[in-house]
């Protein structure tokens, strides 16, 4: 068939481009018609997922290929954490280092409205290939830190909190908030004396 001279009877390369992706686009097509409606078989009722104080962060990129995609990143309260008492917190946060903050982090998912309490700790791994592994790793970091927090052999109770990571963070950004001890009682609205406010609503519509 090569030796025949072309008789404008066959398409372009383009055309064959624009064929084969209207078969590739008929095939899915099919597949859904065919082949979905069998999936009802291993359809399960919604289960309300339990209140985890875990808060699990991944990347995506479009399902791209990338090294970062990998990576997970778990922001926990250290109040919903399972601590025995006071002594257990300070330990924890002492074990914890600069993975504690007293705000939630950045990108954390946690609502800047929570209260603060004994802050939060941020962990993420991303030495492994599967994100799966990265996640089994910061699980069993977060069981050590508690078993070893709970334990009553040495509870550190004379070993101060180091926050010099939370002041440098602070001049880093650059916004005043390590001025005056601003780090740790920052104002807000709550803040705002109750005496302070009008007996009745000013309206916000003032007459000419």
């Amino acid at each position: 068939m090569l030796d025949y001279d072309f008789d404008d009877d066959d398409t372009t390369s383009a055309g064959h481009l624009m064929l084969r992706e209207q078969r590739q686009t008929l095939h899915y097509l099919r597949l859904i018609e065919h082949e979905m409606p069998k999936l009802v078989a291993y359809r399960k009722p919604f289960v309300v997922p339990e209140n985890s104080p875990l808060i699990v962060r991944s990347l995506e990129y479009g399902g791209e290929d990338h090294p970062a995609t990998s990576k997970r990143v778990v922001v926990a309260a250290v109040d919903d954490l399972p601590l025995t008492d006071e002594h257990s917190v300070h330990k924890f946060k002492l074990l914890a280092g600069p993975r504690w903050s007293l705000r939630p982090p950045t990108n954390s998912g946690v609502s800047d409205l929570k209260p603060w309490g004994n802050g939060f700790i941020k962990i993420s791994c991303e030495d492994f290939l599967h994100p799966a592994q990265n996640l089994k790793w910061i699980s069993d970091t977060f069981d050590r830190l508690i078993g070893e927090a709970n334990n009553k052999k040495d509870t550190f109770k004379d070993v101060p909190q180091d926050v010099r990571h939370i002041y440098s963070a602070t001049r880093k950004a650059k916004r005043g908030e390590h001025l005056r001890g601003r780090v740790h009682a920052r104002p807000t609205i709550r803040d705002f004396p109750r005496e302070w406010l009008p007996d009745q609503p000013i309206s916000s519509s003032r007459s000419m």
